[in-house]
């Protein structure tokens, strides 16, 4: 029995020996606690005040400048069309032809009766020359003479009238060939050859000019008022008489690539909605813009001042509040709560919560999970959130003293 208990023993001391150098080994790595993580490495900015000019952003529309419903000016029977739908067309260009063989009939017989009223008017100045003549010569009487000089201004008359309607016959010729009153782009062809067309009624196809184009938009109150302080201090024109710069963009665009200069601002707000039309010029000379494309308009909105810019990319939302991390000289992450602005150079303006200076967090937010938490800064520049970086030898930041 002794034997027995004994094996066991010895067993149970050999499976026991290698755990308890295990034990001994982790508590000789970290004696009195777990061993502790290493501080993650951030992207962080340092913070600089720089002059800036305040761009104000409203949602627009594009439009044409000129924009035609071409409607036919004489009734009749289409018998052409003569351009590509939804092309380009030049001003002057034939679009439409309606059947014109009454239309020539007509100033054919137009043309005749001008020439028969002609030719009476020649014969009624002949008979009045000859009766003055006569008259001299006491062969005829004062009313003969007053007769043969009504029938000389009645032709007169009938001349004229008759060249009046020769005219009217020419321009419906003219009309029955429908040509583009303005350079621009043309829809659909609304009517197909062989249908009747009916003066000032029937809509052939529309026009809108290609190049510039007009940007809408519309302000509310408080920025019109804002504007006009501005004007009346000396900040900037009102754009009423000055043509001040925008800057636009389209809804897969990024920032603000195209410009343009204002043209239009409304001579009253509309009480309905608390708004005033704006209107700004665009060229369009490589055609990017098409009637109706919705837009983003930035409008100057300041004058030159110095403000401090960070990168959206560092800004951390808490219900209705914005704020970002700090990283101090002890190398913790703090949080600061921020009052912003708009957009300026790519970057947020931050009205109040930063000072020059400051370093702060634009990359890394997420290994972050708590304020005061310790951090390895590596400075980049605050427009290069993912620039990769070797930190320098003592950026690591020091470990709290109540963990060791």
């Amino acid at each position: 029995m002794s034997k027995i208990v004994v094996s066991q023993f010895r067993a149970t001391a050999v499976v026991a020996a290698p755990m308890l150098l295990l034990v001994g080994a982790l508590s000789g790595c970290a004696p009195g606690g777990p061993p502790e993580m290493p501080p993650p490495e951030v992207n962080v900015a340092v913070v600089e005040a720089r002059p800036i000019v305040e761009w104000d952003t409203y949602d627009g529309r594009i439009a044409a400048i000129e924009t035609v419903e071409l409607r036919p000016r004489v009734t009749g029977y289409l018998a052409g069309v003569h351009f590509r739908e939804g092309g380009e067309v030049a001003k002057g260009a034939l679009l439409f032809t309606v059947d014109d063989r009454e239309y020539r009939a007509a100033l054919a017989s137009a043309q005749a009766n001008t020439a028969r009223a002609a030719t009476r008017l020649q014969v009624a100045r002949t008979e009045y020359q000859r009766a003055e003549q006569l008259k001299a010569a006491r062969a005829v009487s004062a009313e003969e003479l007053e007769t043969r000089r009504g029938e000389q201004l009645q032709a007169e008359a009938d001349l004229k009238a008759a060249q009046a309607q020769e005219r009217q016959a020419e321009l419906n010729v003219e009309f029955t060939r429908i040509r583009a009153p303005i350079a621009g782009q043309a829809s659909l062809a609304a009517v197909r050859p062989g249908n009747l067309v009916t003066a000032g009624q029937t809509l052939l196809t529309t026009l809108v000019s290609a190049d510039p184009v007009y940007v809408e938009f519309e302000g509310d109150e408080r920025m019109y008022l804002k504007y006009q302080a501005m004007s009346r201090n000396g900040e900037r024109p009102s754009s009423r008489d000055a043509r001040n710069p925008v800057r636009v963009a389209l809804a897969d665009e990024q920032g603000y690539p195209h410009e343009g200069e204002m043209v239009f601002i409304d001579n009253a707000l509309d009480p309905r909605t608390g708004t005033i039309r704006a209107r700004a010029v665009l060229p369009n000379t490589d055609r990017h813009f098409t009637p109706g494309m919705f837009a983003r308009v930035q409008l100057v909105g300041s004058g030159q001042h110095d403000a401090i810019l960070v990168n959206e990319r560092a800004l951390v939302t808490d219900q209705d509040r914005r704020y970002v991390y700090v990283v101090g000289d002890d190398g913790r992450a703090m949080r600061r709560d921020l009052q912003l602005g708009g957009e300026a150079e790519g970057l947020r303006i931050v009205r109040e919560g930063l000072q020059p200076g400051d370093r702060v967090v634009i990359n890394g937010i997420r290994k972050i999970f708590f304020p005061g938490m310790p951090v390895k800064p590596v400075v980049v520049p605050m427009d290069q959130p993912d620039l990769v970086t070797t930190p320098p030898a003592d950026a690591a930041a020091p470990a709290s003293a109540g963990s060791h």
